[in-house]
């Protein structure tokens, strides 16, 4: 595989409009499809901003009208801005292509990352992404005093989060000592080259994602690596963590084409 080069395109006060970030993702995968760059990173902070995955329901968009880019990504609807590391490694894969097995590998990398940092993360079955673990349901405080066998996000499917002020919120989900999400991952592949990837919570104003149902799930939250820590840290910080942990994983990944079974007669 080539060499992985990572290309810094704006943090803070320089960042990179979403719509400008995805143009040029699209400029730098039509280059590495024709083999004319190697495998890159983009990493960039955007302004605020609400994207939807190719999955999103229209009930897990906010409910005030505030505008969503809808992109063709997998995954469902999300939240970008400042304190939140995001990172598009745009990579040729052996073709059939194994997606999961590049999930998995951008997970590793993130989870390595807020290893070095001193937070302990880890996957869920069938939720991609890098979450802090919660305590067992039953250790866990009740909701408006009720059991959490009552749990309304769980039982009504006419309940919206979304309506019920903090208690619910997604950003409270630590207090509530349940799963949250630090890093979310979506990506697309076209030509056999990845598109889009990660979104790595550094110490962003997690308020944000309250508006939204954060890729579709009620019941779990968001986390930050500042606010899991109880420290400052900052996007400048994790940047080069990030960078040398995606190399040692992507770099030194095995690919292989995904396995296709034949049917038998």
């Amino acid at each position: 595989m080539s060499e992985l080069r990572f290309v810094r395109l704006g943090f803070g006060a320089d960042a990179v409009e979403y719509q400008e970030a995805w143009d040029e993702q699209r400029r730098v995968h039509a280059a590495r499809f024709a083999d004319e760059i190697d495998d890159t990173v983009l990493l960039l902070e955007h302004p605020p901003v609400y994207t939807a995955g190719r999955r999103t329901a229209d009930n897990e968009r906010p409910l005030d009208g505030t505008p969503v880019i809808d992109v063709d990504r997998g995954g469902k609807i999300t939240w970008h801005g400042p304190g939140q590391l995001v990172g598009y490694p745009i990579q040729k894969l052996p073709r059939p292509v194994d997606v999961v097995a590049h999930v998995r590998r951008l997970e590793e990398a993130l989870i390595r990352t807020c290893a070095e940092f001193g937070l302990e993360t880890t996957r869920v079955e069938g939720r991609s992404g890098v979450w802090v673990l919660g305590d067992p349901v039953e250790q866990r405080p009740s909701l408006g005093g009720l059991s959490l066998d009552f749990d309304p996000r769980l039982t009504d499917d006419e309940f919206d989060p979304r309506l019920n002020g903090p208690e619910y919120a997604p950003s409270n989900a630590g207090q509530r000592r349940e799963d949250r999400k630090i890093a979310a991952i979506g990506i697309r592949v076209a030509k056999g080259v990845t598109m889009h990837g990660f979104a790595l919570n550094v110490n962003p104003d997690n308020k944000w994602f309250d508006k939204i149902i954060p890729c579709g799930i009620r019941d779990a939250g968001v986390a930050s690596l500042a606010a899991e820590l109880g420290r400052d840290i900052t996007i400048e910080d994790v940047l080069p963590v990030v960078e040398r942990h995606l190399k040692d994983v992507l770099e030194n990944a095995d690919l292989k084409p995904r396995e296709i079974e034949k049917a038998t007669v």
